[in-house]
């Protein structure tokens, strides 16, 4: 039972600890985070388009194609499992028989 109360104690002394709440949101005000940044994007050159950058349609592309094999590698596993465990119960039906 001691122990118990002790843990409460020690519980609500740490609750007690966190009890003070800051809001982020009073320090990201704009003249804080807007302002210095765009101070400091002054003079940098605009992005350039990429021209051998994907497009959607590849993306989408490359995902599909990841998809399909990670799939069928996926589906070859569970069958290499599937033939390892016929194997084993094979070998535990030979040894039963031969036991006997």
């Amino acid at each position: 039972m001691k122990k118990i109360a002790f843990v409460a104690v020690t519980a609500a002394f740490a609750l007690a600890a966190c009890g003070e709440t800051t809001d982020a949101s009073e320090d990201a005000i704009a003249d804080t985070v807007e302002v210095p940044a765009d101070d400091a994007m002054e003079g940098a050159p605009e992005p350039a388009m990429d021209d051998e950058a994907m497009t959607d349609e590849d993306v989408d592309s490359a995902m599909d194609e990841g998809e399909a094999m990670a799939e069928e590698a996926g589906d070859a596993a569970q069958a290499t499992v599937d033939d390892a465990l016929s194997a084993a119960q094979a070998a535990q039906d030979t040894m039963e028989d031969a036991a006997e």
